[in-house]
């Protein structure tokens, strides 16, 4: 502020000094403590000007939850000081209450950008440095140095990545997890991971719907420079790695209640769960039986399929093509039979 805009008793015009106040809070709270000279001479105002100010600044603050000003709730300075013409605040409000990430909530999102990141469609992305260095700087701490690792990737993973960026289609024999090869043409549409396995959500053109493929089970990949019919704006694309919307199956499962979480994607979020007796059961879409009678296998006494019959017949028909391997199965096989 220049010193033409100050009078010896205070301002032009309110909006000046309002300006001024609110310039001086932050000053002296970055300062720790001045002089009323420096003060004075910083913002082109007379002493008199800066001291007035300061008792101002000693009267404000926020109320409390029942609208009254208690201890704490004001600003409040050093009066020892200020007698000598030296200013110290020694209660900040407002301010100081400002939610601030920790070191550690910071650290977190951080690594979580880095991620983002290092997904093929970001990876060129500066955004995300910029978001990371300002949580960095806001936090209550210097957060951690974390560094993320991205799982190792085949071959075929930069080659879609690089279909992506173009927007062009790749052709693919595609090993199903049966063993069953097929040739398949995507307009691929993103990159998802499950852990440390990476999934391409992709328009399968043999399908003529969305479909997800796992990276490891691609095989003979050629990237075309056909460009793609369908983009991820004009495709819904499930909130669930696995959508089973298009081909697919009810199937009714019923499992013990605490092993709901173990079941995954197969009962996803919003699935309604009913309860029969001291059991539970859900009705869920699947692409083949396959993938299903696994799971159920690996959870005997835990969950079942209930309907329709030809699921339960493929469980029942899985687990003794399993017990088969194994001599002196036949007291089980007429278990699984009956079951």
């Amino acid at each position: 502020m220049s010193a033409d805009q100050a009078t010896s008793g205070g301002f032009h015009h309110a909006q000046d000094k309002l300006t001024f106040l609110l310039s001086l809070v932050p000053y002296l709270i970055q300062q720790t403590q001045v002089s009323v000279h420096d003060a004075a001479r910083h913002f082109g105002v007379s002493e008199e000007t800066i001291r007035e100010a300061v008792l101002l600044i000693a009267v404000s603050g926020v109320p409390g939850s029942d609208s009254n000003y208690q201890h704490g709730d004001l600003f409040d300075i050093d009066w020892d000081a200020f007698d000598q013409n030296e200013i110290i605040i020694t209660q900040l409000v407002a301010i100081d209450d400002s939610p601030r990430f920790s070191a550690r909530e910071a650290s977190a999102l951080i690594a979580g950008l880095q991620y983002l990141q290092s997904l093929p469609e970001n990876v060129d992305s500066a955004a995300y440095s910029s978001l990371a260095a300002k949580l960095a700087r806001g936090a209550s701490e210097t957060p951690s140095q974390v560094i993320v690792s991205p799982a190792a990737t085949n071959e075929s993973f930069a080659r879609v990545g690089d279909a992506l960026s173009r927007g062009v289609q790749l052709e693919f024999d595609y090993r199903d997890s049966r063993g069953q090869s097929e040739r398949r043409r995507v307009d691929p549409l993103r990159l998802d991971s499950d852990n440390d396995d990476w999934y391409l959500r992709a328009w399968c053109h043999s399908r003529r719907s969305v479909r997800t493929f796992r990276l490891d089970r691609i095989d003979a990949l050629h990237v075309t420079d056909l460009a793609i019919d369908h983009r991820p704006s004009d495709v819904h694309l499930s909130d669930s790695l696995f959508d089973t919307s298009g081909e697919h199956t009810t199937v009714v499962l019923e499992f013990r209640p605490e092993a709901l979480g173990l079941l995954g994607e197969f009962v996803p979020e919003g699935t309604r769960v009913t309860r029969s007796g001291d059991m539970s059961r859900a009705s869920v879409r699947v692409a083949h039986f396959h993938g299903l009678t696994r799971l159920v296998a690996g959870l005997a006494g835990v969950a079942r399929v209930v309907d329709p019959p030809e699921a339960r017949q493929a469980a029942r028909r899985w687990a003794l093509d399993a017990l088969a391997s194994y001599p002196d199965a036949t007291s089980s096989e007429t278990t699984i039979a009956n079951a």
